[in-house]
This record gives C-alpha cells, sequence and structure tokens, in this order.
C-alpha cells in the first residue's frame, strides 16, 4: 500500500457514524485533530497508510474493507460503462473513473446499477417495437413483461451473459472439484449427502434427483463424464450460492414469477459451467487455442455445446475474450436458447433464415463448420456451427438433435482458428427474418417482406419464390 494515495473520505466518514463516533471522540482515538478527520472525510487529505493501520488496529475492522480491494474492477466496470456511445460526446479522464471507484463507490454503484436498467429498457423496448411492427400487435409474448422467456433472456442479455460474482465463488473451488468423485466427497463433507450415479429406473428419465430424505443426490449414468460433473456441480450451486443468485436477481426488471425462476435456474446453470470452465483459464486456453471449440471440449471434458455457451459469457470488464452469440435451434427451426454477448442483431429475434449454417449444420451431423455470413445492412459475422444431441444414452431413451452456432463480429476473425478457412470466403447474404428481409433475389424466402408489392408473375417467371417490387 505503500506509494498509493488513497482518499477515503465516504468510507470513513461511514465507519465513524456506523461506530457511533464523532469526529471529535475519533480524533482523541487516532490522536490527531477533530480538523484534520474532517480534511480526510472531505477528501482533501489522504489517509496514510501509517492512518490506515491505526483505523484498523484501533477499531478492529479489516484494512481491506477500508482500503476496498475491489476498487479496480469497479474502475473496470465503469470504463466499460462508459464505454457505451450514449456517453461519446463526454470526455471523462481515466483518472475521474479511478477517483469515482475509490472515492466514491456509492456512486459508482449507482451509476453501473442504473445502467444496466438502461440497457434493460432499451431491450424491452425494442421488442415491443418488434413486435408492432411485424405482427400489428404484440400480444401475450410481445414485450418481455409478458414473457418469461423473453424477461429471462434481456435479463442476462442486458448484463452481457457475464456475472463476476458467480465466477469468482465458482474458481475458488474449482481447483479442488476437478472430478465427480472429489465432488461425491465435498458434497458428503459439506452438506451430509451421498452422490451416486443410479439407471432410469430410479431416476425415471431424469438427469438428477435430489433425494431429501435419504440424503442422496443420483444422477443419470447415461450422461458422459461431462454431464455428470455439471449435474453434481448444479447441485453444489442449488445449495450454496443461493443468496448470491437472489442478489443478483433482485436487481432485475423481471416481472413474472416463471421468469424470476427462469433466471434463476440460468444463473445456477452459469455457476456450474464456471466450475467446470474457471473464467480466467477458460479465457486464456481459448485464445490460446484461437477458439477452436473442439480444443476446449478435450481441455475441459466438457461438451461442445457447453464450451461454445461458455464462450458467450467471457466479458468480464478488463479481461474480455471475443464477444459471441449463441443461438440453438432444432429441425423444424424453433429457437430454445439465446445468448448474447456480442450485441448480435439475432439477440432478441430472427434466427429463421435457412441460408445460415445453424440451420444447414443438420446436413453433416457432427460436423463443425465455418461460415461468414452478412446482414442486409452489409455487417459481417463469423458463424460457426454444429449439431448437437440431447439426451438417449440407453436402449428406446429419448433423444433429440439441435444445431448450435456462436457467431462473433468480422473484425474478430484473425483471433478464430476457423478466420483461416474464410479468409478468402464470399459472405452469404442472410436475413433476421423473411418478413423483414428485403433481398430482391433470394431463392430460399418463405415470405414476401413487409411493405412490398408482389410483381404480377403474367409475362416472365422468375424462379424466385416472391417477385416484389423494389419501389
Amino acid at each position: 500500500m505503500a506509494g498509493k494515495t488513497l482518499y477515503l473520505g465516504p468510507r470513513l466518514k461511514k465507519l465513524r457514524r456506523d461506530l457511533g463516533l464523532t469526529q471529535a471522540i475519533m480524533a482523541a482515538d487516532l490522536e490527531i485533530s477533530a480538523s484534520y478527520i474532517a480534511l480526510m472525510e472531505r477528501n482533501q487529505r489522504p489517509v496514510t497508510a501509517e492512518m490506515l493501520i491505526k483505523l484498523a488496529t484501533t477499531y478492529r475492522v479489516d484494512v481491506g474493507e477500508l482500503a476496498d480491494v475491489n476498487a479496480d474492477q469497479t474502475v473496470a466496470r465503469l470504463q466499460g460503462v462508459l464505454r457505451d456511445p450514449v456517453f461519446s460526446d463526454i470526455a471523462i479522464e481515466p483518472l475521474d473513473i479511478e477517483d469515482i471507484a475509490t472515492s466514491y463507490p456509492g456512486v459508482a454503484e449507482a451509476l453501473l446499477r442504473l445502467h444496466t436498467a438502461f440497457g434493460e429498457e432499451q431491450l424491452a423496448l425494442a421488442e415491443r417495437r418488434e413486435g408492432d411492427g411485424a405482427h400489428g400487435d404484440p400480444g401475450p409474448t410481445g414485450s418481455a413483461g409478458g414473457d418469461a422467456i423473453g424477461e429471462a433472456r434481456a435479463f442476462l442479455a442486458a448484463r452481457r451473459n457475464c456475472f463476476s460474482e458467480l465466477d469468482d465463488s465458482a474458481a475458488a473451488l474449482a481447483g479442488s472439484l476437478n472430478s465427480f468423485e472429489t465432488m461425491r466427497v465435498y458434497l458428503a463433507e459439506n452438506h451430509e449427502l451421498d452422490l451416486r450415479l443410479s439407471d432410469d429406473g430410479l431416476l425415471r428419465s431424469a438427469l438428477r434427483w435430489h433425494d431429501y430424505h435419504r440424503r442422496r443426490v443420483y444422477v443419470a449414468e447415461r450422461l458422459d463424464d461431462g454431464g455428470r460433473r455439471f449435474q453434481a456441480a448444479l447441485q453444489i450451486a442449488i445449495l450454496e450460492q443461493g443468496k448470491v443468485i437472489a442478489d443478483i436477481s433482485s436487481e432485475g426488471r423481471v416481472a413474472g414469477e416463471d421468469g424470476k425462476r427462469l433466471v434463476q435456474r440460468a444463473l445456477q446453470s452459469y455457476w456450474a459451467a464456471a466450475l467446470l470452465m474457471p473464467y480466467r483459464a477458460f479465457a486464456r486456453a481459448a485464445a490460446d487455442l484461437r477458439y477452436d471449440i473442439e480444443a476446449l471440449c478435450s481441455r475441459f471434458s466438457v461438451s461442445f455445446q457447453q464450451a461454445a455457451h461458455r464462450l458467450t459469457t467471457l466479458q468480464r470488464p478488463g479481461e474480455e475474450g471475443v464477444p459471441f452469440f449463441f443461438l440453438r435451434v432444432d429441425r423444424a427451426g424453433n429457437v430454445s436458447k439465446r445468448l448474447d454477448g456480442a450485441g448480435f442483431p439475432f439477440a432478441r429475434h430472427g434466427g429463421a433464415c435457412p441460408l445460415w449454417n445453424v440451420h444447414r449444420a443438420f446436413e453433416r451431423p457432427d460436423e463443425v463448420n465455418a461460415q461468414m455470413i452478412e446482414l442486409p445492412d452489409g455487417e459481417r459475422y463469423v458463424s460457426i456451427a454444429r449439431t448437437v444431441r440431447g439426451g438417449g444414452g440407453a436402449f428406446g431413451a429419448p433423444s433429440v438433435m439441435r444445431s448450435v452456432a456462436i457467431a462473433c463480429a468480422a473484425v474478430h476473425r484473425d483471433k478464430l482458428i476457423y478466420g483461416t478457412v474464410l479468409a478468402d470466403a464470399k459472405p452469404t447474404p442472410i436475413g433476421v427474418a423473411c418478413r423483414m428481409c428485403h433481398r430482391p433475389r433470394c431463392i430460399a424466402r418463405s415470405a414476401p417482406p413487409i411493405g412490398r408489392e408482389i410483381v404480377p408473375a403474367r409475362f416472365r417467371e422468375s424462379g424466385m419464390p416472391f417477385d416484389f417490387s423494389m419501389d
């Protein structure tokens, strides 16, 4: 701490008031003048290392609480928030940001919460407008307030699907809980629970069952090692992360009970994934391996979907990885999961364009496919897609094949191992949805765009599903 000037006015004042002391009494305790206390509380004098130690020993408080060892993280979070285009015309010096984070932590936290709420409101407004524009009436799912899935997605997207508190607590245990066996021992020693593998006869096709009365946790033996560890980690999250998850959830604008439950489940799963793939280790490996998803699967003993999912979470301020968007669809084109750490245009809507490789992946199951895509506005993205399988693992067990894709802006192409094969690739033009796509000649079109007049075909057949006027 020597050599670093600390201005701790608000914290010093809070400490004094919490202890029920006047400035004069504190001054007497510390053997300094009351005026000097007043100057320190107004940040007109720094708190020296000697004074910090004296405060800690006199009042038996943790030096870390006074000095705020998390100030650097707050600075990084503020810097990330202040990069928002809404602040682009305001010149804010880096030293000013540090001063706010260090000297006025309450103001810093207030600004961070306001910006998160602002992001949620933007997403909700975008969804309402999308519902009005595309369907005429938003209906029961046209706004985030009436759609549990929409509420949960908005909550995650507003926070870029990154939760440092959960990453930190998972990382603290990751080294000692690196196998199913170590998790079994941990649950026995810390929760008096017996973790066992079981067949479908007992589980009735469930993946995990906490038998509360017998104090046992059963995990389906048909799961692979990554699936077994994830279910065990999920049980630990449910048992130990309730308060942290409740605190994070309470900051959102999720109104419905179903939405709150979905957010809670998402955060529990986030913690479990963070235990299997600790943030710093995974982010470092992703960069070293050039975001090779299959190589990440091998290194962390997880599935393709788990690794792809985790890549969307690498947006911790100051430690960001490539920002990815995640989409999972079935053969019918139904979207069962979206996660956005990239500000992707499909984050709230779209994903139905059949020209996107997330749909074409079904043609070549289990094969990783890379594609350069271009939206109507000219923006280009790298998309990596592959099929994944859910269920199965035993004769007669139901299973489903889905396709997952992660996409990032083309500017990050050179950071990806897939960028090599796309260096000279011609981008595939795709749209958000046929009704919103105005590309004139698309053989895959299923509906004409809104606002365009269908052209009569009396004298010419173009071969396109719909000919429409571009006037």
